[in-house]
């Protein structure tokens, strides 16, 4: 199983909600992070061709932006959740494992 980073996870996280939100606070309080990270992660995915900005045309706030997933977004984000799906499906395994030895111990005892 490839390990997934956990700058990975962080964009994921952002790429799941980045197009529900209309502005970074909200996308931060959706996800947990600071806003400034969320800009951080934002300004990453759209030099990477992940995501692109369009402005609000009938928005008087002209630097109130809305985000939409690339088509190479939507394809990195699938990865991602496959790898994330894994890693979590992996360690649910290894709890129910440790779940039944704790059960036998505790019948034993």
């Amino acid at each position: 199983m490839t390990p997934i980073k956990t700058e990975q996870i962080d964009h994921l996280h952002v790429m799941q909600k980045v197009e529900e939100c209309h502005s970074q606070k909200e996308l931060a309080d959706e996800v947990g992070f600071s806003v400034g990270k969320v800009n951080y992660i934002i300004k990453a995915l759209l030099e990477k061709g992940f995501i692109k900005a369009e402005t609000f045309v009938k928005s008087s706030n002209k630097r109130a932006y809305k985000y939409l997933l690339t088509s190479d977004g939507l394809k990195k984000k699938i990865l991602l959740t496959e790898k994330y799906i894994a890693i979590k499906k992996h360690e649910y395994e290894k709890l129910q494992e440790s779940l039944v030895l704790d059960k036998q111990r505790d019948v034993v005892s």
